[in-house]
């Protein structure tokens, strides 16, 4: 029998990389792509991997990688779309280009390799799609605005394209994890712009660490987080939302259970515990 081939966005670090293995680990030929192949040292080690050049920004590179793997494999039958860019701060301190930039690579990555995608998929006949979205398309904090605004926006978008896409055939998942392993927040790029002084008491003041020690029991592991998205691929479900991790459950559990002005304010206190008479 033939083997399965999935091209996954991303694959340097994080989600994407660990998800690659979890692939290959299973047997599938799986498409690796990240901007700077070149520096990849572990994924080229694996059989039926292969790492290529993929900018999601640029459309020549998408159509090149999708045209060596086809070459490669033959056909490719899932799309893991997990590219994604963070941007962490005061708004008003982030300049235009990079609420652009968060946008260019979280919504418009998706869209664009999707797009040149599907006709090898209506040829075919068959495919699936999985994007990687986050709790942050569901349950915001604070200092995240466009990182977030980006994953709601994957949100709605994935959920209409999968009405659409389930006519040719072509089966659509969203991925929400929670919290987990990753270097998201050294990662992440921070403002360019001044930030006011006015804001110093909530950058210093968010209750991120104590968020954090309150819920670092219920993250996952990059490793649950691959093995998670690999059951997904194959459970043999049409399925669209899939949650991962006990933290991001906590949150959402609360979302529902409250009214829309509960949940406001138990959120604010969990991020702004201290009153204005002591700022």
């Amino acid at each position: 029998m033939d083997k399965n081939t999935v091209i996954i966005t991303g694959t340097s670090s994080g989600y994407g990389k660990v998800i690659a293995r979890e692939f290959a680990k299973q047997g599938w030929n799986v498409i690796a792509t990240m901007r700077s192949p070149e520096k990849e040292t572990e994924l080229t080690k694996l059989d039926n991997v292969i790492v290529t050049h993929l900018d999601v920004l640029d459309t020549a590179s998408i159509r090149t990688a999708l045209h060596e793997g086809i070459s490669k494999f033959g056909k490719i039958d899932l799309l893991i779309n997990n590219a994604a860019h963070g941007l962490v701060g005061v708004f008003e301190a982030m300049t235009s280009k990079q609420i652009r930039d968060e946008f260019e690579v979280n919504v418009f990555g998706y869209i664009n390799v999707i797009r040149e995608l599907l006709p090898h998929f209506r040829e075919v006949g068959k495919g699936m799609i999985i994007n990687v979205g986050s709790q942050g398309g569901v349950i915001t904090f604070p200092l995240m605005s466009p990182y977030h605004a980006t994953k709601f926006a994957i949100e709605s978008f994935t959920e209409s394209i999968s009405y659409e896409l389930s006519s040719i055939n072509v089966t659509v998942k969203l991925i929400e994890p929670g919290g987990a392993s990753t270097k998201f927040f050294s990662n992440a790029q921070t403002p360019s712009g001044v930030v006011p002084n006015e804001y110093n008491w909530i950058v210093n003041n968010t209750g991120m660490d104590e968020l954090y020690d309150t819920y670092k029991d219920k993250l996952s592991t990059l490793e649950a987080v691959g093995l998670f998205i690999y059951k997904a691929a194959t459970d043999g479900t049409d399925n669209f939302r899939y949650l991962i991790g006990d933290e991001m459950k906590s949150f959402l559990a609360i979302k529902r259970q409250k009214s829309d002005e509960e949940y406001i304010n138990f959120m604010r206190n969990q991020f702004m515990p201290k009153s204005s008479t002591e700022r």
